[in-house]
C-alpha cells in the first residue's frame, strides 16, 4: 500500500523531519523530561520540591520543561489562589502512561551502568589512540 506524505504524517514516522512524533520523541527523550516525570510519579508536586528531588537541574530548565510537558499535556499546573500562592504540578493521564517505559530506561541505564562506564573507560585511554 503506498501512502501520501501526510497520510504518513498522520499515521506517525518519527523518522521523517515534518513528522509531529518527532516532536514528541524529542520531548519525551529530553534529560530533563524523564527525570521530571519520574519525579512526579509519586503525585502532585511544587516547583521547589521538584527542583531538589531533581538534582542538577537549573530554574530556567526546570520551568522549560514544565511548560513544554504542560503544553504536550503530560503534566497539569495547578494554581491555589492562597498567600503565597502556590502551584503545583500534577502528570496527567497521558504522563502517567510514560512512567513505565522511562522506568524501563532508568533500570535499564542502572542494570548496564558498569558496562558503560568500563567502555567508556577503554576508549579514552591514551594509548587507544595509537591502535
Amino acid at each position: 500500500m503506498v501512502t501520501t506524505p501526510a497520510e504518513s504524517v498522520l499515521r506517525g514516522s518519527p523518522y521523517r523531519a515534518d513528522c509531529p512524533s518527532r516532536r514528541i520523541l524529542d520531548r519525551i527523550g529530553d534529560r530533563w523530561t524523564v527525570l521530571v516525570v519520574g519525579a512526579l510519579g509519586d503525585g502532585s508536586v511544587r516547583f521547589s520540591e521538584l527542583r531538589r528531588r531533581v538534582e542538577g537541574v537549573s530554574q530556567k530548565m526546570l520551568t522549560q520543561t514544565l511548560r513544554g510537558l504542560e503544553r504536550d499535556g503530560l503534566v497539569r499546573r495547578t494554581v491555589y489562589p492562597e498567600v503565597p500562592v502556590r502551584v503545583e504540578y500534577t502528570l496527567t493521564d497521558a504522563g502517567r502512561t510514560l512512567r513505565e517505559p522511562l522506568r524501563a530506561l532508568e533500570e535499564w541505564s542502572i542494570a548496564h551502568l558498569g558496562d558503560v562506564s568500563a567502555s567508556q573507560e577503554d576508549y579514552d585511554r591514551p594509548d587507544r589512540a595509537s591502535s
